[in-house]
């Protein structure tokens, strides 16, 4: 079920009178129980779109609805009932623990002064077990390390208990074993939560693995969406992060550079090795072509070049060296 649909939307900038137009025409849908990931190359438009989203940029033309409803026609403390934003801004309270910030999600469920009622204290609680920091429930939010605040802040939507929640590259600033556990965290929220979930990223492999749908962007064809592996297939990846210094590589899922291959080889043999193989030889400027003069045999303990066996890539790449020069000579 779609609980977010644009018309038509065209986002951009107003200023003196001169328009820029960055994306237009938009018409798309967001589902309850989805996680959508909003990816695209620099200067695409994720951002602007977000804004406009979430009703903080005006749209240059066109609605976004919510069940519905036009977002500009909503007043303020309605549409806090209806969507939760959270921003990448680092989180800095003096004297504020996780469970004061979360409760700050319940503030338009509350009375004028803001009093914690036991309901909203269960509502709060489970928040913060969803993302695995009843541990830290009464710590400092200064004392937390990034991931852990960025938990803290998912939690305090959660808290806010709206159908929609948006956030604005949730992973950035953070390391590799953080930006995993949070997209998949995210991905297990929308499905357990049944809410709405569109975050923008430029993690592209991790958005490739945990999001439901993806909101491709492009300078140029608008915004593509689907289930990644269609867009995969049908080649929008490609076009949309078309470069001369990397391309996207449909076989694996992950962005290849291009570099410079002058030199022929032929590889064969075990698969799991096979991987880690190409990518050493691509580095080392080695292209892979059928019955090539020199072949690798790759097998499960190394590598078979001319009988003779080896043990590590370092190795491997050695002797291939030697043997392009000695052909050389």
């Amino acid at each position: 079920m779609s609980i977010l649909t644009t018309q038509q939307l065209s986002i951009g900038y107003s200023k003196k009178g001169k328009t820029d137009i960055i994306q237009s025409g938009l018409d798309l849908q967001l589902r309850a129980g989805e996680l959508v990931c909003l990816i695209g190359p620099n200067g695409s438009g994720k951002s602007t779109l977000l804004r406009t989203l979430t009703g903080l940029q005006k749209p240059l033309s066109g609605k976004t609805l919510i069940d519905g409803q036009d977002i500009s026609k909503i007043k303020q403390h309605e549409k806090a009932l209806m969507l939760a934003l959270v921003l990448t801004e680092r989180v800095d309270i003096e004297n504020t623990t996780v469970y004061s910030l979360v409760s700050l999600g319940r503030h338009p469920h509350s009375n004028w002064w803001g009093n914690v009622t036991p309901e909203e204290d269960v509502i709060i609680r489970e928040a913060i077990e969803m993302v695995h920091m009843d541990h830290k429930m009464h710590q400092n939010i200064n004392e937390l390390s990034d991931g852990e605040r960025q938990r803290a802040m998912i939690a305090k939507a959660l808290a806010q208990d709206t159908p929609i929640i948006m956030l604005d590259e949730p992973t950035a600033h953070l390391d590799l074993p953080n930006r995993v556990e949070i997209m998949l965290l995210l991905h297990k929220l929308a499905h357990k939560t049944q809410k709405a979930i569109l975050l923008s990223t430029h993690e592209l492999d991790l958005a490739l693995q945990a999001a439901d749908r993806i909101w491709l962007m492009s300078t140029d064809n608008g915004v593509e969406f689907g289930v990644p592996e269609d867009l995969v297939f049908n080649g929008s990846f490609n076009r949309a992060f078309q470069s001369n210094a990397y391309f996207f590589n449909a076989a694996n899922g992950n962005f290849s550079m291009n570099y410079p291959m002058t030199k022929k080889v032929w590889v064969s043999g075990d698969k799991t090795r096979m991987y880690w193989t190409l990518r050493a030889l691509a580095r080392a400027g080695y292209m892979v072509v059928q019955d090539a003069e020199v072949q690798i045999m790759v097998t499960e303990q190394g590598w078979r070049l001319k009988e003779k066996e080896i043990t590590t890539v370092e190795e491997l790449l050695r002797e291939l060296n030697h043997e392009f020069l000695e052909d050389s000579l």
